[in-house]
């Protein structure tokens, strides 16, 4: 063992330069948590929430992501939900919304609601209506103001995409505009199978955003089939996204969505998602 005084000034800045690369080395891909959007289970969730996401727990998700219904609790729900969460030992990072949740009370509410349950990312997953360039502009000034508020807490906004973004308005297209018009610290939540059936180029979309794709719905699509088939069986390169992902997008966490379920209901095809997708990932 080399006794620290004998290392010369260079050595030692040499091992410290090297050290962010050893950590990254480090940092298998296949270590990034898989999680699931709820909404691939929505018919059973509005059943029976407890009993779901118990169930989504057991199959094998770490990470829980609830879409917009979950605006309408009260703290006792969300706190009732944290509980639970934190029994199963699974985190919800991140809740989908509506533009009710980024008006000036709704945008208190989400906070508290999200505070309550661990989650950090406040995700604008619809933005309502929107017909014309000016209109997507404003949407890339609510997120913008939304961050600002956001930003002291410790919280984070996003956008999540649907194919109105890839289509062309007035020359541009509304994700680019989004992108273009907001902080870096706006995550661009990417929605695989949209930007697909849409036409895009997943790959070059994140390597075009570095840092910015924090999460990701893994969506399948197929051109025989659209959304109707399992993660893993369809037409999306899933190995070279969650490459460029990893190396340049700055994933954090996965989330499977599956919007059509087949044989067994949606409880077994997110299980065949997930089933799938660690075979991609061996």
């Amino acid at each position: 063992m080399i006794a620290p005084h004998t290392i010369s000034r260079r050595t030692f800045l040499g091992i410290a330069g090297a050290l962010p690369f050893a950590a990254r080395a480090l940092a298998a891909p296949k270590d990034v948590p898989v999680g699931l959007e709820l909404y691939s289970v929505r018919d059973e969730l509005a059943k029976d929430l407890t009993g779901t996401v118990t169930r989504v727990a057991k199959i094998g998700y770490t990470i829980v992501e609830f879409y917009s219904p979950y605006f309408d609790w009260s703290m006792d729900q969300a706190k009732d939900v944290r509980k639970l969460l934190d029994d199963l030992g699974i985190q919800c990072r991140s809740t989908h919304n509506g533009t009710p949740s980024f008006s000036a009370d709704g945008l208190k509410k989400a906070i508290d609601l999200n505070h309550a349950i661990g989650s950090r990312y406040i995700i604008m997953a619809s933005p309502g209506r929107v017909s014309d360039l000016d209109g997507w502009k404003r949407v890339a000034e609510t997120l913008t103001a939304a961050a600002e508020q956001l930003r002291p807490l410790n919280m984070l906004t996003g956008y999540h995409n649907h194919q109105p973004e890839w289509t062309p308005v007035e020359g541009q297209r509304p994700i680019d505009i989004i992108a273009q018009g907001t902080p870096r610290d706006v995550a661009l939540q990417f929605d695989v199978g949209t930007c697909l059936e849409a036409g895009a180029d997943p790959v070059a979309y994140i390597t075009d955003h570095p840092g910015r794709i924090k999460s990701m719905h893994c969506k399948e699509w197929s051109k025989a089939t659209g959304y109707g088939v399992a993660l893993g069986e369809g037409d999306a390169p899933w190995k070279r996204i969650f490459d460029a992902a990893e190396q340049t997008g700055g994933i954090e966490y996965y989330l499977i969505e599956q919007e059509q379920s087949g044989p067994g209901g949606q409880f077994a095809m997110v299980q065949r998602c997930l089933e799938n997708y660690k075979k991609l990932r061996a």
